[in-house]
């Protein structure tokens, strides 16, 4: 480019907008921070995180992101505002960490991999996911699979428990039910749409707030011979159809194996972790979910796109 050509490009720079102009420096600096830097810029706000209203208008930059003012509540904003990651700082390793959780490194493996503390690893990894947690599917039809499994209530990382702790994680003092298990329902449809809810005791009456509002009512709900499933079917007037452990696996098109197979991935899965504690198994649930919904196909860039909140179907076009 001659030089006449490079002074005009220069005097066309004054017309770009703090998004355009964030985006340019950012590839201008071309490693993993500029990556970073343009997905954020690519999430430009149209509504007010504070008030939720349309009157966001430029407001210049800081700390390398465009800056918002609105007009009604008269506070600023940028495109992380309201997002888990908000506040955090170091954004050149988050792509890196991005890649350390679709490979379900250990919280030290993450922080030697991405060069920060071990609390930071744990920090970034809950709110990483804490929006991913939220995405799962609000409607299943056709033929839906639904089946419970079970994890052993942990305290783990707590320094005050509430009983004898246990040597190596222990064992259940019970099977199924016990007190001491936590019932994850996971219901499953044909085309994938998939959610799981974590009850506080497995009885008709959580299972039936789970099931409502996400079983379609032109469905058939496939279960085992569980009394729950059957009383829900009964009650809302659902096809049933129960798959009894005694009897045959299949009944025609209509079987469970689908939902068995991911409760068998899942808790393979969780293994590495050596224990999930209780409070946080729902991000954990989250994060395979995640997982499972992109399969090969899962990028850096879609980690980082859920974890600021969008949802499947803005990423996967659905």
């Amino acid at each position: 480019m001659n030089e006449n050509a490079f002074h005009d490009l220069l005097q066309q720079l004054i017309n770009l907008s703090p998004s355009q102009h964030h985006r340019l420096y950012a590839h201008l600096q071309g490693h993993d921070s500029s990556a970073v830097e343009v997905l954020i810029s690519e999430r430009e706000p149209h509504l007010c995180p504070h008030c939720q209203s349309a009157g966001l208008r430029p407001w210049g930059s800081s700390h390398n992101l465009p800056r918002y003012r609105c007009r009604c509540c008269g506070r600023t904003s940028n495109p992380l505002t309201g997002t888990p990651l908000a506040h955090l700082r170091k954004r050149d390793r988050w792509f890196s960490y991005a890649r350390t959780l679709i490979e379900a490194r250990s919280v030290r493996q993450s922080a030697a991999e991405c060069g920060v503390d071990k609390n930071t690893a744990f920090l970034w990894r809950h709110r990483f996911l804490k929006a991913a947690a939220g995405h799962r599917a609000h409607q299943e039809h056709g033929i839906i699979e639904a089946d419970e499994t079970f994890f052993l209530e942990s305290f783990k990382g707590q320094r005050k428990l509430p009983r004898p702790a246990r040597r190596r994680g222990g064992v259940s003092k019970t099977r199924g039910t016990g007190l001491d298990q936590i019932p994850v329902l996971v219901v499953r449809d044909r085309s994938g749409a998939m959610a799981d809810f974590i009850l506080k005791k497995l009885d008709a009456a959580h299972v039936r707030e789970a099931l409502k509002p996400l079983v379609d009512t032109d469905a058939c709900l496939c279960t085992d011979g569980a009394a729950v499933y059957k009383a829900f079917a009964k009650s809302e007037g659902i096809a049933h159809q129960a798959i009894s452990a005694r009897g045959p696996r299949t009944h025609g098109v209509f079987h469970i194996q689908n939902v068995n197979a991911y409760d068998s991935r899942l808790k393979n899965w969780m293994i590495r972790f050596h224990g999930v504690a209780t409070k946080y198994l729902a991000i954990y649930l989250g994060w395979r979910r995640m997982l499972e919904r992109y399969h090969e196909g899962i990028t850096p860039k879609l980690c980082l796109f859920e974890a600021v909140g969008y949802y499947p179907q803005q990423l996967t076009q659905t």
